[in-house]
C-alpha cells in the first residue's frame, strides 16, 4: 500500500506544480471494496478527493463514465478533473465529510432531507440504462447464495433451512419481474453527502439496469437507520407518485407496490447478510459484523405476512436470530478477551 500511496502522490503533485515537494494526503475513508480515499489540500485553500482504486480490483471505468454522464443530464455528482485508468488514480471535487447520515440527526430536516433523496432517486430511475449491467434473474440468485454459503454455513454454522431452494426461487421471480430502471445499487445515507445545500450522490459505479424498488430500498431499509414503519410507509408512497408522474413506471397501486418493495426488501438483506460476513471472515473487516441484526430486522419486516414465506419465517425467527444472536456475543466476548 505503501508503493501505491506513494505513486497518488507523486501523480497528484504533477498535476498542480508540486513536482519537487509531492503532497501529504489526509485519509478520507475506505469502504467495503478495495478502494481508499484522500484529500489534497491545495495552496490556493481549496481541496481536491483523490480516488485509489487498484485496476486489478476495481473498475474504474464505469466510474468515470457514469459520472460523465449522470453530470451531463443533472445528477449532482462530483466533478472529475483528472482521470488515470492505467494507475486507478482519479482526483474529483471535494463535496465535504458530511454525509446525509449525519445530516439526519437534525430531526427539523429529516423530512425534506428524505424527500430530496426521494427526488434524486426518482431522477436517476428516469435515466436511460440501456449500456448498463442487467442486474437479472442469475445476478440476484448468485446474490442470495452468499446467505447459506457465508452467513449459515461460515459464520453460524448451522444447517440450511429444507425450504430455502423454494424461498430462493419466490424471493428471485419476484424480483426480476419487476420493471427495469436505471438503478445506482447502493442509494444510502452515507452515499449522499450534504454540499452546498444539497445532496450530492457517490459511490456510482455499481450502477445497472434493475428492479423498480431497489433504490429506494437501499434507502429506507440499509445500515443508517431503522425507520419506523409510519415513515416508511409516507416515504414508499411519495416515490412511487414522482416514479408514475416522471414515466419511470406505469400506475401501479399502492398495495402491489408495496409487496414489490418488501420482497426486494428482502433479497437484499439476505444478501447482506451473507456479504457482510464475508467481509468479516473473508475480508478482515469484522465491523461489518455489528450489523448483521438490523438487517435480520430487515428480513422481518420485508417476509413478515407475506404468502409463501410463512414457515421461512417460523425458521427465522426460531433458529436463525438466536444463533445470530449467540455467536454475535460470543464474538463479542473473544474481542474483549483479546
Amino acid at each position: 500500500m505503501t508503493a501505491r500511496l506513494d505513486a497518488l502522490r507523486h501523480w497528484s503533485a504533477s498535476h498542480h506544480g508540486l513536482e519537487t515537494a509531492a503532497p501529504e494526503l489526509e485519509i478520507v475513508t475506505d469502504d467495503a471494496s478495495f478502494r481508499r480515499y484522500f484529500r489534497l489540500h491545495l495552496d490556493n485553500g481549496h481541496s481536491r478527493i483523490l480516488m485509489d482504486a487498484p485496476p486489478e480490483r476495481e473498475n474504474s471505468h464505469a466510474f468515470v463514465e457514469i459520472a460523465r454522464q449522470w453530470r451531463s443530464r443533472g445528477i449532482p455528482v462530483p466533478e472529475l478533473y483528472h482521470v488515470d485508468l492505467e494507475q486507478g488514480f482519479i482526483e474529483m471535487e471535494d463535496l465535504g465529510d458530511e454525509m446525509l447520515r449525519q445530516r439526519l440527526a437534525h430531526n427539523d430536516q429529516r423530512e425534506a432531507l428524505m424527500m430530496q433523496a426521494i427526488s434524486t432517486s426518482v431522477a436517476i430511475a428516469v435515466l436511460p440504462a440501456d449500456d448498463l449491467p442487467v442486474y437479472d434473474a442469475q445476478w440476484l440468485g448468485e446474490e442470495l447464495d452468499l446467505f447459506p454459503q457465508w452467513c449459515l454455513a461460515q459464520w453460524l454454522d448451522i444447517a440450511v433451512p429444507e425450504g430455502w431452494p423454494q424461498v430462493r426461487e419466490q424471493l428471485v421471480t419476484a424480483v426480476a419481474a419487476q420493471p427495469g430502471v436505471c438503478v445506482h445499487r447502493d442509494f444510502h445515507a452515507q452515499n449522499l453527502m450534504w454540499h452546498d445545500d444539497r445532496l450530492w450522490v457517490i459511490d456510482f459505479q455499481g450502477a445497472v439496469l434493475g428492479p423498480l424498488t431497489f433504490d429506494l430500498v437501499c434507502l429506507l431499509r440499509d445500515r443508517n437507520n431503522a425507520w419506523p414503519e409510519s415513515d416508511q410507509e409516507r416515504w414508499i408512497e411519495a416515490w412511487r407518485q414522482q416514479a408514475q408522474n416522471a414515466g419511470v413506471m406505469a400506475p401501479v397501486a399502492p398495495e402491489a407496490f408495496r409487496r414489490m418493495f418488501d420482497l426486494t426488501s428482502a433479497q437484499r438483506s439476505l444478501k447482506v447478510l451473507g456479504g457482510f460476513c464475508r467481509l468479516a471472515l473473508r475480508d478482515d473487516k469484522p465491523r461489518y459484523l455489528t450489523l448483521l441484526p438490523l438487517f435480520a430486522e430487515h428480513v422481518r419486516q420485508g417476509l413478515t405476512g407475506q404468502p409463501g414465506f410463512e414457515t421461512f419465517m417460523q425458521w427465522f425467527d426460531t433458529c436463525f436470530v438466536p444463533a445470530l444472536d449467540a455467536r454475535l456475543i460470543q464474538h463479542r466476548t473473544g474481542c474483549q478477551e483479546s
